[in-house]
């Protein structure tokens, strides 16, 4: 770790460049949602915040079989080749962390409510400029829900072993380099990834932290 390995930069490398990519996707799909879900009355809201808040317990590896079986060359989705490789991995992972997003905006902006909105309107701002204020009330709850989900795809296997193949130099991340090197009895590499994932595990706690102490 100290002597900066080139194997183990480009593990590292991998997991953070997937992780950022996928949260990111995750984030501007949740936003919308999110805020629509918590804002929004129709019949059969509640059931699908329920679904929603289901989903966030869905088993990596459920998620990882069934993008193979759509990504796989039997598969619907065989033909865009993208199997084994980083997008497949950040397609995978953007299933796992969206639910985890949505929810914790939901739940944040239903603790916020339409305060902001409202008086922005009573004090003739445009519907436009209101939804920006709103946003920008609600950018704490955005960001900790993006470390909520960076948090769970940085440290999850499933996905990245069914739809990377931990490929060495190029899909081999973190976690699968993790399970490969200790498999073989190689403990060195291992526990320097090890400690990389805690550090980041506890970068983003104390990250997440500092952002309610925010609010």
């Amino acid at each position: 770790m100290l002597s900066l390995d080139r194997e183990f930069l480009s593990i590292v490398m991998v997991s953070l460049s997937v992780s950022f990519a996928s949260t990111f996707l995750s984030v501007l799909l949740a936003i919308p949602v999110g805020i629509w879900l918590a804002t929004a009355r129709f019949k059969g809201r509640q059931i699908t915040i329920t679904i929603l808040n289901t989903s966030m317990s869905i088993p990596t590896v459920v998620i990882g079989l069934f993008l193979y079986s759509l990504l796989s060359r039997q598969g619907p989705l065989g033909g865009l080749g993208i199997l084994f490789t980083p997008a497949a991995m950040i397609a995978g992972q953007c299933i796992l962390a969206f639910p985890i997003i949505a929810a914790t905006i939901t739940g944040g902006v239903s603790n916020l409510g339409n305060k902001p909105y409202i008086a922005a309107r009573l004090l003739g701002a445009s519907h436009t400029r209101s939804t920006f204020l709103f946003l920008r009330e609600a950018k704490l709850i955005v960001m900790t829900s993006a470390l909520a989900g960076f948090g769970r795809v940085f440290s999850e296997i499933g996905v990245s072993m069914m739809l990377g193949g931990n490929i060495r130099f190029y899909t081999r991340n973190i976690t699968t380099a993790i399970a490969l090197e200790t498999s073989r009895g190689e403990f060195g590499l291992g526990i320097a990834l090890g400690i990389v994932l805690l550090t980041v595990a506890f970068l983003i706690n104390a990250i997440a932290y500092s952002f309610r102490k925010a609010r």
